[in-house]
């Protein structure tokens, strides 16, 4: 006979009994996966559980990380790719529109690319495509950056120009290229167009003058970083280990998003060309930050990319802090979604809409400390239980001696949507200590500020930098000369004085 006990129990006590709601958390079973074959992200701020991201129960391999300026970010994706690089020898191109990475990489041992400041890339390289192919690609790019698409008559002069290019270098336009012979550049189409300019027999001269002046503004001197031979070989760039194509050379986002839009079309033809791979896990990962003009439009290849790249083992991270930067056919195909702090309601009303979480989750999001996150994952299956869960903080391993500083205290909303204006600017703590001695600023004043910024984690913002270097006499014109020579706005620095 079971005895049964009344007990008085307050209404605090039954609250915290667990047993009365679903927990929103998923089963160990889903968070913690084959150390060998999984990438170690965190500890869940629920029950404690290590969480390890693995593809394998996911629909696709891809990632979206969103989250303001300053909130984890970038120390995601490093931490990602170097464990990725750890478990499964995974490749990985980073498409740093404002050369974010490129200490980290140069640390890494990684390699350097750097467009618009000794490297250049040849768009009509073939890389191993139909002539045919390639031209194609190069008009989708024009149509997605320039007004192309509006002037039926120019886009087919042009086309045109670019086949007969290809002709005229010894390329039959439907065949595979042979691989010894030198690719034409669009000097070469501009030189065609130009011919039928000189003619004057052209019933359209008007159409023929504008589809060379748009095409002339790729290959001017001192511009023309498109325009001649490669130094890149694309064919080679998915197997090199970790690279950074640092575009903050070029001149503007225009030049920046042809650079990525070539990169990525190569990218997808190299995953086609080369397949399956039954011994590897993820080839490679291809990394779009801030990079919303390519990833924003529908005809871009990272679209592409995101539809195909699981069968041919490459994955794509986009990182933004504006979501609805990321185009919906990205946005709804990745098969995680990584949530750092979220600070507009428009931002945290599409991410709620889109992914279906609880209020509670959003409250949680809104008040992230930096590495905060939750995530979410779109399994292969059906599941009983919210895909949705808070990460306690991302445990990561950047090298311990990256300096990062932000300026994202000073600006304004518009300029933090803004993908032209750099918002945090990293550094190896010896470059920077380099950067400083050549505009003469004391060691005294280098290592309060290196201190300062120690007491920080190493993240610090730009107003700490100002305090420390002033204090120590470093006078203002020299601090304005460095500020520029590391790329900030002279808005910004001027404001930053106000302040």
């Amino acid at each position: 006979m079971t005895l049964v006990k009344l007990q008085k129990v307050m209404n605090n006590e039954i609250a915290k009994r667990v047993f009365l709601s679903r927990p929103p958390e998923p089963p160990p079973e889903y968070l913690v996966n084959d150390p060998t074959n999984s990438i170690f992200v965190g500890i869940t701020k629920l029950f404690g559980a290590p969480f390890s991201w693995s593809f394998a129960n996911l629909t696709n391999p891809h990632i979206a990380v969103v989250g303001i300026t300053g909130a984890g970010k970038s120390y995601f994706v490093k931490t990602f790719l170097l464990r990725a690089s750890y478990i499964w020898k995974a490749n990985a191109i980073i498409i740093d529109w404002a050369g974010e990475y490129n200490g980290w990489v140069k640390q890494s041992g990684g390699k350097i690319v750097s467009l618009g400041k000794g490297d250049f890339i040849n768009i009509m390289d073939l890389s191993g495509m139909k002539p045919l192919d390639r031209t194609k690609q190069i008009m989708t790019s024009l149509d997605i950056l320039t007004d192309l698409g509006n002037y039926p008559e120019q886009k087919r002069l042009t086309e045109e120009a670019l086949e007969q290019a290809y002709v005229n270098a010894g390329f039959p336009l439907a065949e595979v290229p042979d691989q010894s012979k030198e690719a034409p550049t669009i000097k070469d189409v501009i030189y065609l167009l130009d011919e039928k300019v000189q003619e004057g027999t052209y019933q359209y001269p008007f159409e023929l003058e504008n589809a060379v002046f748009r095409l002339r503004q790729f290959a001017r001197e001192g511009e023309d970083y498109f325009a001649k031979k490669s130094t890149v070989d694309m064919g080679r760039l998915s197997s090199s280990g970790l690279v950074d194509i640092d575009l903050s050379g070029l001149p503007d986002e225009k030049f920046r998003a042809l650079a990525a839009l070539f990169i990525l079309q190569s990218l997808k033809e190299k995953m086609r060309m080369e397949g399956w791979n039954a011994a590897k896990g993820i080839k490679a990962f291809v990394v779009l930050d801030e990079a919303w003009k390519i990833a924003q439009d529908e005809r871009s290849d990272a679209i592409t990319v995101v539809r195909e790249g699981r069968k041919y083992q490459f994955g794509l991270i986009v990182a933004s802090q504006n979501p609805t930067d990321i185009n919906e056919q990205i946005f709804s195909n990745v098969g995680t979604t990584i949530m750092l702090r979220i600070k507009f309601e428009k931002f945290m009303d599409f991410l709620q809409g889109s992914l279906n979480f609880s209020d509670h989750i959003r409250s949680e999001i809104s008040k992230f400390a930096v590495g905060q996150a939750a995530i979410d994952m779109s399994f292969q299956t059906s599941v009983q239980f919210p895909e949705v869960f808070v990460l306690d903080r991302v445990i990561g391993e950047i090298p311990l001696n990256m300096y990062s500083i932000t300026t994202v205290e000073i600006l304004t909303q518009e300029e933090m949507v803004n993908p032209d204006i750099k918002k945090e600017f990293s550094f190896e703590r010896n470059d920077l200590r380099s950067r400083m001695i050549q505009y003469n600023i004391g060691a005294a004043a280098i290592n309060s500020m290196l201190a300062a910024l120690d007491e920080k984690n190493r993240f610090g913002d730009i107003r700490l930098v100002v305090e420390v270097l002033v204090r120590h006499g470093v006078d203002r014109n020299t601090v304005i000369e460095w500020f520029r020579s590391i790329g900030m706005n002279d808005e910004i620095i001027a404001r930053l004085f106000i302040k």
